[in-house]
C-alpha cells in the first residue's frame, strides 16, 4: 500500500465554490468593451451573449429583467461597454459575466449600427416614394403619439389652436429610454386600429413628435419595430422628432418630416384666417362674375329681341291664308253636297220595283234549279252508299262462323264460354258448351277419340268449329228427354 499524503482533500463542488468566491470577489463591478459576437434569446426571456476583441472571447448573460431595460437592444457586430460582475458557472466549469447595463461604444458604433440598419429596411421599401401618402387638405381630428407632459404637446396644441381650432387625440408614450419603440409602435398601430364612426373618433392625420436630443436619446425613434409601424400605417403620418439638424429612421418612413413639432402642426392644418380671406375673396369674386355674367346675357336678350319681328308681322301671312282658304270653303262645300246629290239620284233610278221583281224571279227560279239538282245529288249519294254497304254485308256475312254454324259445323267452348281450339286441350270429363244450328247445347267430355278431321279450307278462321254432328266425336249431350238409368259398370255407351 501507498502511503497516505497529508494533502487535504477536496470536493468538485467545493473547488468550484471557492473559485466562484475568488472570482467574483476580485471582479464583483467591472466594465467591459468589446465587439458582439453570438447573441442568442432562448424563449425564457434571458439573453445569452460573446464579447470578443481580436484575442479573447467572454461569454455574457442578461437577465429578462435586465434586458427589458436596455437602452440599446445587443446586436451582433455592435461595439459595446457593459457593466456587470464576473462570476463562474460550476455546471460547466466555465466563467461568465452577468451584465447589469450596456450603452454603445461611442457614437461611431451607434452610427454604423443606424446606417446598417438603414440600409435593411431601405431594401424591404420602406423608404419609397410611392409609399407616401398626401396629407388631408382639412382635417377633423389629430392624432399626436408623444410624451402627454412635456413642452412638445403644449407647443403643438398651442399651434392648432392659433391656426384652426379642431379635436385633437394625445397617446401617450415614453420619448426616450429602452421601452420608447415599442410604444411609439403601439400608438401608431392603436390609432390606425380604432373604427370610422366609434366612440374614440379616427384621426385624419397623425404626428409622432419629440424635442430635440442626442442620438442616444432619439435612438427609440431608430427602432425597427416603429419604423415598421410608421410604414404601415393607413393614416398619412407626419414626423417631427427633434430639430432640424436631428433626424432619425421614422422620419425616412413617415409621409411628410416636419423639421420641429410646431412646423408639423403647420403642416397638418391650415390658417383659418387664411381661409377666410380666401373664402371671402371667392364669394366676392363669384358675386362679381355673377353680376357681369347676368348683364352679359341681357345685352344679348336685349339684341336677340330688336332683331325679331313684330307680333303682328309674323300673323298677318298665316291670316292671309286663311282668309282665301275660308272663302273657297263655302264653294267647295256647295260643290261637294252636289255631287253627292247627283250619286243619289243615280242610285235612287236603279231601285224600281219592276226591276227588284225581274231580279226576284230570276233569283226564285234558280233557286228551285238548285233545289232539284241538290235533291237528285243527295239520292245518288244514298244509292251509292247503300250498295257499298250491302257488298260490304255480304262479306261480313261471307266470313261469319255464324254462317258456318248453320251449314252443320259446331262451336266449342268451356264452361268460361272461351272457345277451345284443339282437342288437346279437353280434358276428360269436362263440361262443354256446343253452339250448334239452333242453339247452345251442354256436353261432357268422354273418352279420347281419333284424331279430328281438319276443317275444310273454305271455312273462316276466327270461330273455333267442329265437325258436323255424324262426324263429332262422342260426347256425352244434355236433353230435355228423362235420363236413362246408369249402368252399374265403369262402362259408358254412347249416348246417342
Amino acid at each position: 500500500m501507498s502511503e497516505q499524503s497529508n494533502v487535504a482533500e477536496f470536493s468538485v463542488s467545493e473547488v468550484s465554490n471557492a473559485i466562484k468566491r475568488t472570482i467574483e470577489d476580485s471582479f464583483d463591478y467591472v466594465r467591459v468593451r468589446g465587439e458582439l459576437g453570438r447573441v442568442s434569446r432562448p424563449a425564457s426571456g434571458h439573453v445569452y451573449l460573446d464579447l470578443k476583441d481580436d484575442r479573447s472571447v467572454l461569454a455574457g448573460i442578461i437577465w429578462k429583467g435586465n434586458a427589458a431595460r436596455l437602452k440599446v437592444q445587443p446586436e451582433q457586430g455592435l461595439e459595446v461597454i457593459a457593466t456587470g460582475k464576473v462570476t463562474t458557472f460550476p455546471g460547466q466549469s466555465k466563467y461568465q459575466m452577468v451584465i447589469e447595463s450596456m450603452e454603445p461604444a461611442g457614437a461611431g458604433a451607434l452610427m454604423a449600427l443606424l446606417e446598417e440598419r438603414k440600409k435593411k429596411l431601405g431594401a424591404e421599401g420602406l423608404f419609397n416614394p410611392e409609399r407616401k401618402r398626401a396629407l388631408p387638405r382639412m382635417p377633423r381630428v389629430v392624432g399626436v403619439v408623444t410624451s402627454p407632459t412635456g413642452a412638445v404637446i403644449r407647443d403643438i396644441l398651442h399651434r392648432i389652436s392659433d391656426r384652426f381650432p379642431l379635436h385633437v387625440i394625445v397617446w401617450p408614450v415614453r420619448v426616450q429610454g429602452e421601452t420608447c419603440g415599442a410604444e411609439v409602435a403601439n400608438g401608431i398601430r392603436g390609432f390606425n386600429a380604432l373604427p370610422e364612426g366609434g366612440p374614440i373618433p379616427r384621426p385624419d392625420v397623425l404626428i409622432v413628435a419629440r424635442g430635440g436630443g442626442s442620438l442616444e436619446d432619439l435612438w427609440g425613434f431608430n427602432d425597427e419595430e416603429a419604423v415598421r409601424a410608421a410604414a404601415d400605417s393607413q393614416i398619412p403620418l407626419v414626423s417631427a422628432v427633434g430639430h432640424e439638424t436631428d433626424w432619425t429612421l421614422i422620419d425616412l418612413a413617415a409621409d411628410v418630416r416636419a423639421p420641429t413639432p410646431t412646423g408639423a402642426a403647420e403642416f397638418v392644418v391650415p390658417v383659418k384666417s387664411e381661409l377666410k380671406a380666401m373664402t371671402d375673396d371667392l364669394s366676392r369674386r363669384l358675386s362679381t362674375g355673377l353680376l357681369r355674367l347676368l348683364q352679359s346675357r341681357k345685352t344679348e336678350l336685349r339684341a336677340a329681341a330688336a332683331s325679331l319681328p313684330a307680333p303682328r308681322d309674323l300673323l298677318a301671312l298665316p291670316r292671309q291664308r286663311f282668309d282665301v282658304v275660308a272663302g273657297r270653303l263655302e264653294y267647295g262645300l256647295r260643290m261637294n253636297t252636289q255631287s253627292h246629290r247627283t250619286r243619289l239620284d243615280t242610285a235612287t233610278r236603279g231601285l224600281s220595283p219592276i226591276a227588284l221583281s225581274r231580279q226576284i224571279a230570276f233569283n226564285h227560279e234558280r233557286l228551285r234549279s238548285l233545289e232539284g239538282r241538290s235533291v237528285q245529288a243527295y239520292r245518288n249519294l244514298i244509292n251509292r252508299q247503300r250498295m257499298r254497304l250491302e257488298g260490304v254485308t255480304q262479306l261480313l256475312n261471307s266470313l261469319s262462323y255464324e254462317r258456318v254454324i248453320e251449314r252443320g259445323y259446331a262451336v266449342v267452348r268451356d264452361e268460361h264460354d272461351a272457345p277451345i281450339g284443339s282437342a288437346t286441350a279437353v280434358g276428360e270429363g269436362q263440361a262443354l258448351k256446343l253452339q250448334m244450328k239452333g242453339g247452345i247445347v251442354d256436353a261432357i267430355a268422354g273418352g279420347k277419340g281419333s284424331d279430328p278431321v281438319p276443317p275444310p279450307s273454305s271455312a273462316p278462321q276466327e270461330p273455333v268449329l267442329e265437325e258436323p254432328e255424324e262426324k263429332a266425336k262422342p260426347v256425352r249431350k244434355k236433353s230435355t228427354r228423362p235420363a236413362k238409368p246408369k249402368k252399374t259398370d265403369d262402362a259408358q255407351g254412347s249416348l246417342f
